[in-house]
């Protein structure tokens, strides 16, 4: 699938001032075309976040009132002593892991698009979270790993050596690392390696009893010592975006116009398959496989606030995690009292977002 280039419409000025020229950011201004108006709508996102955080903290087998929410976060006197365990033990470090885990893939799937130039490009897409996935299950399998501080580094090594595996098959034949090519190669990819983790699990029950909820992508069960394990490395994954977003304007445009341009090529490629890995990693061992996040949101951003990667990823560092604790609220209440896997509801929402984007004649250009 190619996208076609479109001359600057004038769009308003980015997130922060700068004399460099961002040659992509204003060839397709969207919906919010001027920079009031994309700070207006940001800090909306920012608003209807905070909310979702309290409804997470409120919605689960037992509702508990949001002024009793508060109540109970501070310590007010006369707070329930039954609310104050429910939140402290069970649904604070769900709810910081939901957010954790949502920036993550949200920013891991808009750096993976804007490189590859691929809108439809993201980690489950390409295969990273499956490999990630599947080094996790060998962990588990063979050496015995019992707890995140080990089975995270399985996880980064998986997320690493898919993205570089994808890349290299997207990338043989004329014509090179075309957004179809790499497309299909990264769903060739995860799908074999899906199918591996999956005949493990099968035929090692100890492993299944294990990686059953986990293979399905959930939030539920997580202590403070999960979320206190990844916080560092999404955060790290979370400043080498920040660092690689100005250069990914150029890269936008083809590599011969970005080093035009000044754009170091191999040094943002770099930069962003790192970040990727840390971020896909990290979300991938604390809460599995989660897919369609990275996909949507970018989209959703980029339908906003045009092709200004700086706007695209401040959008999209709200929005995910915004799309990620609605779809876990959503799954504590459809089977309620029982509750669904996540990763189910995402892929519930994301599969007829994919099949429109596909059938859509202009995709969202990169």
């Amino acid at each position: 699938m190619t996208t076609t280039e479109r001359a600057p419409a004038g769009a308003g000025a980015p997130p922060a001032s700068s004399a460099a020229p961002t040659p992509a950011a204003d060839r397709a201004p969207g919906l919010a075309a001027t920079n009031a108006s994309r700070t207006a709508w940001l800090l909306v996102a920012v608003g209807v976040l905070v909310l979702m955080l309290f409804v997470s903290l409120a919605v689960g087998s037992k509702t508990i009132p949001l002024p009793s929410v508060w109540s109970a976060l501070v310590g007010a006197p006369g707070a329930d002593p039954n609310d104050v365990v429910i939140l402290r033990d069970l649904r604070l470090p769900r709810t910081a892991l939901g957010l954790l885990v949502g920036v993550a893939l949200g920013l891991s799937g808009a750096l993976i698009q804007a490189l590859t130039r691929n809108p439809l490009a993201d980690p489950g897409i390409l295969g990273v979270n499956a490999g990630a996935g599947f080094a996790v299950v060998l962990g588990v399998a063979t050496f015995g790993v019992v707890n995140i501080q080990q089975y995270i580094w399985f996880a980064f090594l998986g997320a690493i050596v898919t993205t570089v595996v994808v890349y290299l098959i997207g990338s043989l034949g004329r014509g090179g690392a075309t957004p179809v090519r790499l497309t299909l190669a990264g769903i060739s990819i995860g799908a074999v390696l899906g199918g591996i983790s999956s005949g493990i699990t099968l035929l090692n029950p100890q492993v299944f009893d294990k990686m059953r909820y986990w293979g399905a992508g959930t939030l539920s069960n997580r202590s403070w010592e999960m979320v206190g394990t990844v916080t560092p490395f999404i955060l790290v994954g979370v400043v080498l975006a920040v660092v690689a977003v100005r250069p990914l304007n150029a890269v936008a445009l083809g590599d011969d116009l970005a080093r035009s341009l000044g754009a170091h090529i191999n040094r943002t490629r770099t930069i962003v398959v790192i970040a990727v890995t840390l971020l896909c990693g990290a979300a991938t061992a604390a809460a599995g496989p989660i897919g369609f996040v990275g996909l949507m949101v970018p989209h959703v951003a980029r339908w906003i606030v045009g092709l200004d990667q700086r706007w695209i990823l401040s959008y999209t560092l709200v929005l995910s995690p915004v799309l990620l604790l609605v779809s876990d609220v959503a799954a504590r209440l459809v089977l309620r009292p029982a509750e669904l896997q996540v990763g189910i509801v995402t892929a519930f929402i994301g599969a007829p977002v994919l099949i429109w984007l596909v059938r859509r004649r202009q995709v969202s250009g990169l």
